[in-house]
Parts: structure tokens; sequence; C-alpha cells
């Protein structure tokens, strides 16, 4: 086997330099004892994630309700998002590699396009359409309609638009490759169809569910430009950072970065862990 190249290995070396140099700068100046979320470095402190603001004048992230608020906003949109696309993410891998009728192609064409579609658009098109029909139906039965205004449940549906056709590609993948003669011997020797279904195919299909709902969980939770369309009084953590961010950042900033990316990294290794589990 030959041997990488010296110019090999100094490109390998910028490239993860590139990718991860400035995550590092984030995460150590998290510790850094000094109001401000940049050099020169003034010590090692916890300040900025227990801190209770008596030093610094601003408390830290897991003693602020300010960004625990936010965390907990995060969570309730990117929970609800997490398990609607992973159950229609799984009705709509069945329909595309199950079903034969017309169109189909056309149809797994458009299922595409929130993808490719700027989320400034996503979520300004989705609030302009919610807010028709907002209007529309508290004219016609004269009351408010809460949930189809700027708010979590409006983010949920925004981020489902685009979240739901990656859940499908990840679960029709795995479902493509299912040796359907396994389900006819079982009906065969006179499985019903729903023991079919709970002893055969959902067990095959369990390592790509649970990819699906950690990408799912991931991609919410990172969300900016469409939750940022959408959102109400209740932002979720990438909004309150933007907001704090133009109001004077802190090392507060850099700490829940650092433990976004704890998070994140975490989620990423259990989705690594059952793609190899997949093959």
């Amino acid at each position: 086997m030959k041997r990488p190249s010296l110019v090999w290995k100094l490109y390998i070396a910028a490239f993860y330099l590139f990718l991860f140099a400035p995550l590092l700068v984030v995460a150590i100046f998290a510790f850094n004892a000094s109001p401000f979320p940049s050099p020169p470095w003034r010590g090692f402190t916890l300040e900025w994630f227990t801190g209770s603001g008596a030093v610094f004048g601003k408390p830290g992230v897991l003693a602020d309700p300010i960004w625990l608020s936010s965390i907990g906003n995060s969570f309730r949109v990117a929970i609800p998002v997490a398990l609607l696309a992973v159950l229609l993410g799984t009705v709509n891998a069945w329909v595309l590699e199950r079903a034969e009728f017309r169109g189909k192609t056309l149809l797994a064409m458009m299922m595409l396009w929130p993808l490719v579609i700027p989320g400034v658009v996503l979520g300004i098109s989705i609030l302009a359409f919610f807010s028709r029909v907002a209007n529309g139906l508290e004219d016609f039965f004269q009351t408010d309609l809460d949930l189809l205004r700027p708010g979590l449940p409006l983010v949920i549906l925004g981020q489902l638009s685009f979240i739901l056709t990656i859940a499908t590609l990840i679960i029709a993948a795995r479902l493509r490759k299912f040796d359907r003669s396994l389900e006819e011997a079982a009906f065969d020797l006179g499985a019903s169809r729903a023991r079919v279904l709970r002893t055969i195919t959902m067990p095959f299909l369990s390592p790509a569910l649970i990819g699906a709902g950690l990408v799912s969980l991931l991609m919410s939770f990172e969300n900016f430009n469409t939750t940022l369309m959408l959102v109400g009084s209740e932002p979720p953590l990438p909004i309150t950072m933007y907001g704090q961010m133009r109001e004077g950042a802190t090392p507060a900033i850099n700490a829940v970065s650092l433990l976004l990316m704890l998070g994140v990294g975490g989620i990423a290794s259990i989705f690594a862990l059952t793609s190899k589990a997949e093959r």
C-alpha cells in the first residue's frame, strides 16, 4: 500500500484545522474569566456555566432563566418534530417503495423541493399561508386560532416541512434493502400482516428509524432560518443566541455553543453507531 505523500498529509492537516480550529477557540474561551468572549485569556473559570452573576454581572448558562427557557423551547420543538418525522417518514417510505401508481416518480422529486428552497423563503411562505388560513377561519368561527400564528406550533410545522423529507430518505433507503421473500415466507406459514410487520419488517427498519429520529432531532435543534420567520414570544436556542449576539456577546455564548457541540457530537456518534448496525 502506497504511503501518503507529505503534500497529502499537509492537506489533511489543513483541512481538519480549518474545520475544528474555530470550534476549539469557542470552546476554550467558554472558560475565560473575562466579560468578553475573545482574547486575551484572563484565567480559568466556570462562571459562564454555573455562576450566579456575582462576578461578571450576568449569570452562567445553567443559572440563567433566559437560556434555560430557550433550551426547553428547543426540546419542545425538536421532540415533536423528530417523532412526527419518523412516523410520517415511515408512511412516505412505504408508499414510495411498496406502492405502484402513476406519477410516483414526480411525487418523489417534488418531495425533495423543500431541501433546495432557502429556509428563509420556506419560513415566509409558511407564515403567509397559515396567517391567511387563520384569518379566514377566525372570521368564520369568530374565535382566535393562536396555533396558526407565529409560535412554537408553527415552528414545528415549518421545520417538519423539510426535515420530513430527510427522514423519509433515510427510512426508504433501508426499506429498499429489505428482502420481501421473508415476509412472503411468514405469510405462507400463516402469520398475519400485523405480526409480520411487528416481528420481521419493523425490527429490520429499527436502525433507520432510530437514525432518522436522531437526525431529525439534530436538524431541529440547530435550525435558524426557518425558525426565525415563524417564532413568537418563546424563542428556541438558536434564536436566543442570535438575540444575545446582537445585544452584546459574553462568554455565555461560548458556553452555550460548547454544550451544543457536545450534544450534537453525542447525537452524531449515536447515529454513526446505528448506521454501522444497519450494515
